[in-house]
């Protein structure tokens, strides 16, 4: 990666297209013995984030203070490396109170896992992937849970993308290959196991191509979104040589494409590199305050109807990590998702607005993979009666906000409905079941 450290589901035969065409017949094959796509196991107070536009990411985190100067520029994201054994640079600043103060400032994070390296490449000194395969996949998995941990010590919440750091290495040492996809195949199942979403950050030409080729091989498990670095200047999530634009193509890309250099905001220079990102990161808790004048409660759902979960005293502090519709309360129909899974109205809490949604907190979403292998059809209603609005490919993120019952396809009647409004048939979506609902997805 950048600076001194840089050396350089279900699988299934039949095509949505007959399931959602119309009324035609299933005839399902048995499920491969492994898959693409794995699903996402969130815990109850989960949620994805993403982030458009410019990042930045440099080798150690920069103070509080000149990211306060930095909200001149364009730049409102940032990688930071929370662990590895081959992470080189001292983090001083890397801590819960950082992450929250620069989440308060509107700054989106990308966390970064800078572990062991292609047995092939990176820096002779790096602590390498085994090229023995089954070892390979258990560093794999170690990789996840000690990036996990690293994550939550600094308020990272689960929903989050963490990033795999693998630096270049020889394209034809198929030894080499089969390790680093070994080691990322694994990690990405730990994350998934764990409710985290899996990133990889590689060379466009040394690396990402490969994971690429395996993109719908049943041996190894699918990152959800790819982060490559080519630096040619081209400011673009299109066009990466090979690499399909279908792959990776919903939210699902980042590109370094300027490497170390200075630039000066706010009378603070920092030498960074330069991303262009349209991808999932960090999830984080905001502090709000509860502004009724008596006790709230918290409900396990976004409406009065629901059971009460816990009370809150009037002043309290609340953690919350994202925003979702639900039923109308005084001036709004927004609830507050808390980190322990509770939601409360938000015509109660701080947030700047008691009508609509607050910045810099997100919506609420939960991002499984398509497992369509044509491609999933998206619909303006829960049904295969309805028009088709859209495609999402193979392997594409399906940003889930909420289910609900529609037409039967295959073994289910779920439907899922998108961050954009549109709907796609729950049976090709890596959820956690394929006949039912599945939490902490909530209702329509």
């Amino acid at each position: 990666m950048p600076h001194p450290h840089t050396v350089l589901r279900r699988l299934l035969a039949v095509s949505s297209a007959c399931v959602l065409g119309g009324t035609a017949a299933l005839v399902l094959a048995p499920e491969a013995a492994a898959e693409p796509a794995t699903s996402v196991a969130y815990p109850s107070g989960a949620s994805a984030t993403r982030y458009s536009g410019l990042a930045l990411d440099t080798c150690t985190a920069p103070p509080l203070a000149s990211l306060q100067a930095w909200g001149a520029s364009s730049y409102r994201a940032l990688g930071v490396y929370v662990s590895g054994v081959n992470r080189t640079c001292a983090q001083p600043q890397l801590t819960a109170s950082w992450v929250s103060s620069v989440s308060q400032l509107k700054w989106r994070l990308l966390p970064i896992h800078k572990g062991l390296q292609p047995p092939c490449g990176a820096r002779p000194t790096d602590a390498k992937i085994s090229t023995t395969p089954a070892t390979a996949g258990s560093q794999g998995t170690a990789a996840a849970s000690e990036a996990i941990t690293a994550a939550r010590s600094l308020g990272v919440q689960p929903g989050s993308a963490l990033y795999n750091d693998i630096e270049n290495y020889s394209q034809t040492d198929t030894t080499c290959r089969t390790a680093v996809l070994s080691y990322l195949s694994a990690w990405t199942k730990e994350l998934h196991r764990l409710g985290y979403v899996s990133g990889v950050y590689m060379n466009l030409n040394l690396g990402a191509a490969q994971v690429a080729s395996v993109y719908t091989s049943t041996t190894y498990a699918r990152p959800d979104a790819l982060w490559i670095a080519r630096y040619d200047g081209v400011d673009s999530l299109k066009g990466w040589t090979g690499i399909s634009d279908s792959k990776w193509s919903v939210h699902q890309r980042a590109k370094q494409f300027r490497a170390g250099h200075d630039e000066t905001y706010g009378g603070v220079t920092l030498n960074i590199d330069t991303d262009r990102v349209d991808a999932p990161v960090a999830t984080v808790a905001y502090p709000y305050k509860v502004t009724s004048t008596t006790a709230l409660n918290a409900r396990t759902g976004s409406s009065t109807s629901y059971p009460v979960a816990a009370t809150y005293a009037s002043g309290s502090t609340l953690n919350i990590v994202c925003q979702a519709p639900g039923a109308k309360v005084g001036t709004t129909t927004v609830w507050d998702k808390l980190t322990n899974g509770g939601y409360v109205s938000d015509y109660y809490v701080g947030t700047p607005s008691n009508t609509g949604y607050s910045s810099p907190l997100p919506r609420c979403t939960y991002p499984y993979q398509v497992t369509a292998p044509n491609g999933l059809t998206e619909r303006s209603g829960p049904g295969a009666g309805y028009t088709a609005v859209g495609t999402s490919p193979n392997g594409a993120l399906a940003w889930v906000t909420c289910q609900r019952t529609g037409s039967t396809v295959g073994t289910t009647k779920v439907w899922d409905r998108l961050e954009n409004g549109h709907y796609v048939s729950d049976y090709y979506v890596a959820t956690p079941s394929n006949t039912t609902y599945s939490k902490p997805v909530p209702p329509c």
